[in-house]
């Protein structure tokens, strides 16, 4: 691990810390990255996978996840 100085809105780091019950600004900001990174990978697998329309019924599609 390396070691970072960073200048940090003050406010927004507290605000985080109150919303997220995490201790440290060091648990928030490593939270906040690796979100950015989840949401992020996330939009490019959609992109990558694309858009199709299925021909299914809410009940349909639940008998299929259920079949195994």
């Amino acid at each position: 691990m390396g070691k970072t100085t960073v200048v940090i809105d003050d406010a927004l780091i507290n605000e985080a810390l109150k919303v997220t019950n995490l201790k440290t600004k060091k648990d928030v900001i490593e939270k906040g990255l690796r979100e950015l990174l989840r949401t992020r990978k996330r939009e490019l697998l959609r992109r990558e996978l694309g858009t199709f329309d299925i021909d299914l019924s809410l009940e349909e599609l639940k008998e299929k996840r259920t079949e195994k």
